[in-house]
């Protein structure tokens, strides 16, 4: 098994705030706005740098999309920010009726996704964001897994044209993919192989996959791991050519099972190949105050659970 090392902890905002500092210096039309959380989006480098290429919206989400889709047609590539809930729930119509259904080469960067958002609680966990940005027609769905992949995703996206809704979170986690990484849009990852059962997992959870895919191991069951960072395009043949292989999967996601990475991923076995799935997600509830370690625990959404998930469909084949 491919041992990965955890070369120390690190919040994924601040990968989105090293790659907005890149690109404030390498594409002079990558512009950014921000409700009123610079601090929290981790952008003040690129603001100092760049100020005349910044928009301070304030608490105006829904303006600062607008505004967002206006500046794409005098060819800037504006990457908006504020918290995932106030980057969806609050400003739906206006990402689908200017950004989605015109195409707008809006990037909408999304942080404090989850339930590590932690301290905050259930009026910000947003747990179904992924469900509403997928289902939105020409949007990307993006969710990395740890500081070094949340940094090269927002430079990759900044060379895709089209609407994005990147992903990304609080707290500091496992930083564990290579700092040089070059970031695929829709390519899967594999992360380690396996023969007994998939595990596909997408931002916090990628790295409790490879820890709870070192637990089974010691158990004699071979775990395959596949970090699906885009949710939309989903690399269809990674998943499709794994589960032929193993028989079996189990998805992992901070995000609820409803239109979450685990219902794109049955979709595609139904389809094609059916295999017992379990799911680990969040489950039809909003989520609570508490410590992000405290709230994956309660919620089973940490290694622990994926290995008694793997467990429950390995007496499924």
């Amino acid at each position: 098994m491919k041992k990965y090392t955890d070369t120390g902890k690190k919040d994924t905002r601040s990968g989105f705030g090293a790659g907005m500092t890149v690109l404030g210096r390498t594409n002079p039309n990558v512009v950014a706005l921000c409700a009123d959380l610079i601090g929290s989006l981790k952008i003040q480098e690129f603001i100092d740098e760049n100020p005349e290429r910044f928009f301070q919206v304030g608490i105006a989400e829904a303006n600062m999309m607008g505004m967002a889709a206006g500046l794409t047609i005098g060819g800037k590539i504006p990457f908006t920010g504020t918290f995932a809930n106030f980057s969806t729930g609050r400003v739906y119509d206006q990402i689908r009726q200017s950004i989605a259904y015109s195409g707008k080469n809006v990037k909408i960067c999304a942080s404090h996704a989850g339930l590590t958002l932690g301290e905050d609680g259930a009026t910000h966990q947003i747990l179904e964001d992924i469900g509403l940005m997928k289902m939105l027609p020409g949007m990307t769905v993006i969710n990395p897994c740890d500081y070094n992949q949340t940094k090269a995703a927002t430079i990759a996206i900044a060379e895709y044209e089209g609407p994005v809704y990147l992903r990304f979170g609080r707290p500091t986690v496992a930083n564990f993919t290579p700092e040089d990484q070059k970031f695929e849009i829709g390519k899967a990852l594999l992360l380690n192989e396996g023969t007994d059962v998939t595990i596909i997992a997408t931002g916090h959870l990628v790295w409790e996959a490879l820890i709870a895919a070192e637990a089974l191991e010691a158990k004699g069951i071979s775990a395959e791991v596949i970090n699906i960072h885009t949710i939309k395009p989903l690399d269809e043949e990674a998943i499709l050519k794994s589960v032929a292989k193993t028989g079996c999967v189990v998805t992992a996601e901070e995000h609820n099972y409803y239109g979450g990475l685990g219902e794109s991923v049955a979709r595609v076995l139904v389809k094609n190949q059916p295999a017992p799935q379990e799911f680990i997600a969040t489950n039809d509830t909003f989520g609570e105050s508490g410590t992000p370690a405290q709230l994956m625990e309660k919620y089973g959404l940490n290694n622990k659970a994926i290995e008694k998930a793997v467990e429950k469909v390995l007496k499924r084949k």
